[in-house]
């Protein structure tokens, strides 16, 4: 008896998991079918007013339309381009105005140490003229003097005048004439 409920209980198990297995198959077909028909996802519709002709019978009207639209957008575009351009030739106006600018002013400040140079440079050759006239007067003079005999002395060989008494000038003439060349170190001691 066992033996029978087993095997009864056994094929109602096989039973079960065969419909179960066909119940998941149908379902997954089902899907497939229901996916399948509603299919992609469906443009929405144009508005359309009362008594419009549907989009097939207006397909004409909607193409000027997006030709027009398509149109307008490139004018944008190449308004836009045109702007740009513009925005782009002024700022090189602009950068080229202030380098031009900087060149001027740079020019300006060289000129102006050219001409400051130049004058200090005439100012220096002015005054080296007035010392030399006086420096040759003053050399002038003291070679009439001495030409005199009211002064004497001799010039070294910076141009300095060194004023000594006649007897000072026979003393190192004989000084010089007993060692030869001295220098003023010896001079001095002696």
């Amino acid at each position: 008896m066992y033996l029978i409920a087993a095997a009864v209980l056994s094929v109602l198990i096989l039973f079960a998991l065969k419909l179960r297995r066909k119940t998941q198959e149908i379902d997954e077909e089902q899907r497939r079918d229901v996916v399948q028909a509603v299919g992609p996802p469906q443009r929405a519709a144009e508005e359309r007013g009362a008594g419009m002709p549907r989009r097939r019978r207006n397909l004409a009207a909607a193409e000027m339309e997006e030709r027009e639209e398509r149109k307008r957008m490139q004018e944008l575009r190449e308004q836009e381009r045109r702007q740009e351009e513009e925005r782009e030739r002024h700022l090189e106006q602009k950068q080229e105005e202030e380098e031009r600018q900087a060149k001027e002013e740079q020019e300006r400040r060289e000129e102006e140490e050219y001409l400051r140079l130049r004058a200090s440079f005439i100012i220096e050759d002015q005054g080296e003229e007035e010392q030399l006239t006086e420096d040759q007067d003053a050399i002038g003079r003291l070679q009439d003097l001495l030409a005199e005999g009211s002064l004497t002395g001799v010039i070294d060989d910076r141009g300095k005048f060194i004023s000594i008494t006649p007897e000072e000038l026979n003393s190192v003439a004989n000084f010089m004439k007993q060692r030869g060349r001295v220098s003023i170190t010896e001079l001095a001691q002696a």
